[in-house]
């Protein structure tokens, strides 16, 4: 492998590695503040607005795994090249897209490409950069990328979308081409590495978990007694079944079970699964909810969450510091009782609700709550293992979380949309509403913020079956460190 040849931080290899990473967490969010008027503008189902999210979080969660060997397979500058071209070419597809199948087409694309990008662009950091001062400044501005991202995307996203909502998409083509371009002349290739890649693995669960999702999405709107929903839900456990088989033989598998064995360990994944079910879930029924209920513009509905941004930013300054004192469960154990609270809170709330009055407090509050949670879960994912299973480990962690997201919001948005119709309203886009039909809405959207409670509250049950001590997390955290360091 080629020897990193930066010293120094500032230049066209970080802008290029931590601007890919930006768009890739930017898009996500976005997406979100556009779900309102996609659905207006191109008719969508309930079920096709959440698959515009969930196509892309599937694509791109089950397949990260994936991605990252491609690029120790084949060498990660031209990999990364080739997830980024994939993103910017589905970008242009999305603006595009005509009818919710060219959508949700585009947006799996997009995370196709994402999957290949993201984690090839985090290796790059550590082959490009030296180590010591260098390397450990870029991964701070890499990482720093996620929460300015996310940040970023509520108000550029919501700004945008005020204009038109393809333009969150088509944003990106200029932003990937210039990348791509900078990319060629800023990275140095790797060495390719002889390795056997696990595809049949990551083809059979994303395709066993978007089967999944089909049926919980698909039941409300089709009946739960229909043939392409039971034969989802059917093909999407046989995948998954075939999956775990499959792993069982793999020569280097996505998933091995080796690290499954720590009782602990297998808690800390359950708990972060329904944590990132939690943020996935509450981002899009809050931002629907201010937008269909409330009559918030999309610009307004993304500068209403900027108080979630700082709650999780200040939880997690505090989680970081206590996390080497307390046990950790208890950390996310408080967390997730704030969620709870904040969730269950929201779900009172209909279109008399004000934001100062009734959303700023819980937002910010909810907030925090995840900020307590995310910040030790990841810890404790590495905790009391050797330097060569961080990696690994620290992958699936990702992987759990990512995937939490679409899982949930099937099951969340199923509950939502049944709520709905047994109050009178109606399935899909309709031009205007009459009165009760927007009361049965809103009951939907609110009764869905109880499904994220009951998710806060699993991950709050898992982490009591946590029993890693603050001397293994600050192992933990010094190991990560120099995992990084290299």
């Amino acid at each position: 492998m080629n020897a990193p040849v930066a010293t120094r931080v500032l230049g066209l290899a970080i802008v290029v590695l931590s601007g890919l990473q930006m768009m890739v967490v930017l898009d996500g969010t976005v997406a979100n503040l556009a779900l309102a008027p996609l659905q207006q503008d191109l008719g969508l189902s309930d079920s096709g607005r959440n698959w515009v999210l969930t196509s892309y979080a599937l694509a791109f969660g089950g397949l990260m795994l994936l991605g990252g060997r491609l690029g120790d397979a084949f060498g990660r500058k031209k990999m990364f090249i080739s997830g980024v071209a994939l993103f910017t070419l589905a970008s242009l597809a999305c603006g595009l897209a005509f009818n919710e199948f060219t959508l949700v087409a585009a947006r799996f694309l997009q995370g196709v490409g994402a999957a290949v990008a993201s984690p090839t662009a985090l290796a790059l950091v550590a082959t490009t950069f030296a180590a010591g001062p260098a390397r450990n400044q870029a991964i701070a501005i890499f990482a720093a990328m996620t929460g300015i991202g996310s940040i970023a995307g509520l108000i550029i996203g919501g700004a945008l979308t005020e204009v038109s909502w393809r333009l969150i998409f088509l944003i990106n083509v200029p932003i990937g081409a210039v990348i791509v371009a900078c990319a060629f002349v800023a990275l140095r290739e790797t060495a390719s590495e002889r390795l056997t890649l696990d595809v049949p693995g990551a083809v059979l669960a994303t395709l066993g978990c978007t089967g999944i999702v089909f049926a919980m999405s698909e039941g409300p709107e089709l009946g739960w007694t229909s043939a392409a929903v039971i034969g989802a839900a059917i093909a999407g456990v046989v995948l998954l079944v075939a999956f775990l088989l499959v792993e069982r033989q793999a020569d280097n598998p996505l998933l091995p079970f080796s690290l499954f064995q720590d009782r602990n360990r297998v808690a800390t994944f359950v708990a972060i699964f329904f944590a990132g079910a939690v943020m996935f879930c509450v981002a899009a029924y809050v931002a629907l909810f201010v937008q269909d209920i409330l009559g918030y513009s999309p610009l307004r509905a993304g500068m209403a969450f900027i108080p979630f941004a700082f709650g999780l930013g200040g939880a997690a300054a505090v989680a970081s510091k206590l996390v080497v004192r307390i046990q950790p469960r208890w950390l996310v154990l408080a967390g997730a009782a704030v969620m709870v609270v904040g969730l269950l809170y929201g779900s009172t709330l209909d279109s008399s609700a004000t934001y100062w009055g009734n959303l700023f407090v819980p937002v910010i509050g909810i907030g925090f709550g995840v900020g307590l949670a995310v910040v030790p879960l990841p810890l404790c994912a590495i905790a009391g293992v050797g330097p060569s299973e961080i990696g690994p480990l620290a992958a699936i962690a990702q992987v759990a979380q990512t995937l939490g997201g679409p899982l949930a919001l099937a099951v969340v948005g199923a509950m939502a949309t049944s709520k709905t119709l047994s109050l009178g309203g109606v399935k899909g886009a309709v031009a205007e509403m009459n009165p009760a039909q927007l009361v049965a809405l809103g009951e939907g959207y609110t009764f869905a913020l109880v499904g994220s409670a009951v998710c806060a509250a699993i991950a709050g049950v898992a982490a009591l079956f946590i029993r890693f001590t603050p001397q293994q997390v600050a192992q933990a955290q010094a190991a990560e460190k120099a995992a990084q360091e290299g």
